[in-house]
């Protein structure tokens, strides 16, 4: 084999998981390459909220948040069970203080609790949640590597004028840990760079990557402690959506077009990996909009949900994910409409969180968005049994009136009431009273698939029969979730993605003949 580049660590993709590891290697002293097939870093990462979970570390202390590892391991048990394996729901709990302590203290980036509470009602649930985040960055101290990062989902897939002066969320995450790799000076970050398959030597040994580059040129990448692959799921590639998940497009998901295509679960195939949850996905409700896309809705502030008979079918403040899960067993049973029913109390726009907002002139003219006079009207432009639906607004009237949801305890958990501001369920049960009624069309949206490859607690590729893929490391939505078929709080995903890739490197480490091993807290 001839090799173009040698490196201790490669990586493949340019997320939350994929940086962390990138850097855990570099600040080690090894050498690294990331590489990233699209032209900005950040993947399905510089979308997101930028809420990374990781329970009992110093940042929460520093903040007054009562909570240890131990209340995590407790609450995550509780929620996840027996569906993935113990361990290594402990070795992500245990080393998440590390990973914090790491990326602040010694990476250099500035981290914040903010509060957002954890998704189940379970024994150590934390109603003021366990999320940190990246403190937004100024992009005058991005310089030329602003372009380099992905922009929000409104500029990227809808084509939006969004002030780019300060960076949030996943975006300050991405922004900030792309500046801390180019400051070790030990690490290669390669835009539009495909990787296309794995190599191995004789013994099944991964050693290194194909990858294209944006001329068309091949070059065979040489991984000496290992590859660790973290470059998204599955979920824009229709073929495998439609395999896997019997979903009807891949335009609905929350990644852009171009990444989650499921090229890391072609190479782990290849290579012999197990691999489990395919058919799961960080579900949530998102608008549809006339380009075909989806964006990721939460936050419902008022009105209803419902299917395309004209009925409430969940608690419409569910958890987003746990929202998604109660639409998908509609599609299930059959149905494949859903509508988000509200009044102009707060005006003619949508009582909820949805980036970019939709227009309404435009969703009408698409046939997505409809309003009326009157309940009765609205469901004859919908195609939906105008009795059907008047019963339904008539029932979720009376139960607000009564400031109970006897139907579907809508308001009961602190996670619905977060977004209302609400300390009662009353607070959380507005009648939909007119004079104007709206009609939203709503589907099965997702932040993500998470199924892939099974992994160790040191972010091992596992084969079928247990043992491990010698050189092969996967972490993020590349790797099957830690969580299972849950979402436990907001930033899982982030969290165990991180973790998971700082202990694979870890792992990488000592194989090369370091001596340094995963401290727990």
């Amino acid at each position: 084999m001839t090799w173009g580049k040698t490196y201790d660590v490669v990586v493949v993709g340019s997320g939350g998981a994929a940086l962390a590891g990138a850097l855990a290697a570099a600040h080690r002293g090894l050498s690294t390459c990331v590489i990233e097939k699209t032209d900005r870093f950040g993947g399905t990462s510089a979308y997101s909220g930028g809420s990374v979970w990781l329970p009992g570390n110093h940042v929460l202390a520093r903040q007054g948040v009562d909570d240890s590892v131990e209340k995590g391991l407790t609450y995550f048990g509780a929620v996840v069970g027996d569906r993935t394996r113990p361990e290594v729901q402990r070795a992500y709990l245990e080393t998440g203080p590390v990973v914090a302590d790491f990326l602040e203290n010694t990476v250099g980036i500035p981290i914040e609790h903010r509060p957002f509470p954890d998704y189940f009602d379970a024994p150590g649930r934390s109603d003021n949640g366990r999320s940190i985040f990246a403190e937004s960055i100024a992009a005058a101290d991005l310089g030329d590597r602003l372009d380099d990062v992905r922009p929000t989902v409104a500029a990227d897939q809808f084509g939006i004028d969004i002030d780019r002066s300060m960076l949030d969320g996943g975006q300050a995450w991405i922004a900030r840990m792309v500046l801390a790799l180019d400051a070790t000076g030990r690490a290669d970050l390669l835009l539009s760079t495909r990787a296309d398959r794995l190599v191995q030597d004789e013994s099944g040994r991964v050693t290194g990557v194909v990858v294209t580059g944006a001329d068309g040129s091949e070059t065979r990448i040489r991984a000496r402690g290992g590859v660790l692959l973290a470059a998204g799921g599955f979920e824009r590639s229709a073929q495998l959506r439609k395999r896997w998940q019997d979903m009807p497009t891949a335009d609905w998901s929350s990644s852009h077009p171009a990444t989650g295509s499921g090229d890391a679960v072609a190479m782990l195939d290849t290579v012999g990996a197990a691999l489990d949850l395919l058919d799961q996905s960080w579900w949530c409700p998102a608008t549809l909009f006339p380009n075909g896309h989806a964006a990721f809705t939460l936050g419902l502030r008022s009105g209803i949900v419902v299917d395309g008979h004209g009925r409430r079918f969940a608690n419409e403040m569910l958890p987003y994910d746990q929202m998604g899960r109660a639409m998908r067993a509609q599609r299930e049973a059959g149905g494949d409409e859903f509508w988000f029913i509200f009044d102009n109390s707060a005006g003619d726009r949508l009582p909820a969180i949805c980036v970019p907002e939709p227009r309404r002139d435009e969703m009408t003219e698409a046939g997505l968005w409809h309003t009326a006079d009157s309940v009765s009207d609205l469901a004859r432009s919908l195609g939906i049994d105008p009795a059907a639906l008047a019963a339904t607004v008539d029932r979720f009237n009376e139960l607000a009136e009564r400031g109970v949801d006897e139907d579907f305890h809508r308001g009961e958990d602190p996670f619905g009431r977060f977004f209302v501001g609400a300390t009662a369920p009353a607070q959380c049960l507005r009648p939909l009273a007119g004079p104007r009624f709206h009609a939203v069309r709503l589907v099965l949206g997702d932040l993500g698939t998470k199924g892939g490859a099974v992994i160790d607690s040191d972010g091992a590729v596992q084969r079928p029969d247990g043992s491990a893929i010698p050189g092969l490391y996967a972490a993020g939505n590349s790797s099957a979730s830690i969580s299972g078929e849950v979402y436990p709080g907001p930033g899982v995903p982030l969290g165990s993605g991180m973790v998971m890739a700082y202990r694979a490197v870890a792992d990488m480490t000592a194989r090369l003949g370091g001596t340094e091993t995963v401290a727990t807290s």
